[in-house]
């Protein structure tokens, strides 16, 4: 009797399980969805190009020319609007830092203008790390890349690709007159002084420029050709309300006493911008 109860309970099981098995078989299925891989090559390109170690210290303070414009040609092949979205035709436009007479030829691009145009090459020797000295890329613009940080983050703090403290305020600064004890600005008093900077830099301040950023010798040159030369960077072309704090570099019969306003500045500039040391000959 037991056998056949065991028996009959098996094949109620047996049963049971083959119903479920058939019904849950008959249900309708979910849609089946594809895997989808890691991001495209070319993004996952960008984002090694972005956080290559070039961008940042300390292999920046090396890279070359060559290796920063590898990417970035752009920089030196864009060109400036013919005309504004206004109508107005670029060629009749100058701005308040155009104003000077070393500003020459036609308008350009930002870039241009410190790399390659004539005067670039006649008084700079500028390069792309002189200002770019690298940045977290995720400090950028909030939503200018696919990782930055987002529009509506509130504690992003954006951080600048240029620091102007140290770069531009040097030479699109003030000029301090009121340390130099001009009379008044420049511009209004420079007939004054004949319009030669050199009435006083012959004997003040006669150490200045070497720094490897410039073409000191063709900058000194250029001062005494026209003052305003020296105008063009020293206040003529200034983007800030402040004057840059320059290096009071010793020179020859420099006075021993150091003005009020000249006791916090450095005595050389940054060490990364400071010509190498001429070799000197060993005696006989």
């Amino acid at each position: 009797m037991k056998q056949a109860i065991a028996a009959a309970l098996l094949v109620l099981a047996i049963s049971a399980g083959f119903v479920l098995w058939i019904t849950g078989d008959m249900a309708p299925r979910a849609e089946f969805v594809p895997y989808v891989g890691p991001p495209h090559a070319v993004e996952s390109d960008y984002l090694r190009a972005v956080y290559s170690p070039l961008h940042f210290k300390p292999a920046i303070e090396t890279a070359s020319d060559e290796q920063c414009l590898a990417c970035h040609r752009e920089v030196m092949e864009d060109k400036v609007r013919a005309t504004s979205p206004s109508g107005v035709k670029t060629e009749t436009l100058r701005a308040w830092y155009q104003q000077t007479p070393t500003y020459a030829g036609g308008q350009d691009t930002f870039h241009r203008r410190h790399l390659v145009t004539p005067l670039a090459k006649q008084l700079m020797n500028l390069r792309c790390n002189t200002c770019h000295l690298g940045h977290d890329p995720r400090e950028e613009a909030q939503g200018a890349a696919t990782d930055s940080a987002r529009q509506d983050d509130t504690a992003f703090t954006l951080r600048k690709q240029v620091n102007p403290e140290t770069s531009c305020l040097k030479c699109h600064g003030q000029l301090p007159w009121q340390l130099m004890g001009l009379p008044g600005p420049w511009e209004e008093h420079k007939a004054t002084f004949g319009n030669n900077c050199q009435t006083c830099h012959a004997a003040i301040r006669t150490k200045r420029h070497e720094v490897n950023y410039l073409n000191a010798a063709a900058i000194e040159q250029a001062g005494k050709d026209s003052a305003d030369a020296c105008y063009g960077c020293h206040g003529g072309r200034a983007w800030y309300r402040i004057a840059y704090p320059y290096a009071r570099t010793p020179w020859p019969d420099m006075p021993a006493e150091v003005p009020e306003w000249a006791k916090n500045r450095a005595t050389q500039s940054e060490a990364r911008f400071l010509k190498p040391m001429p070799a000197r000959e060993a005696k006989p």
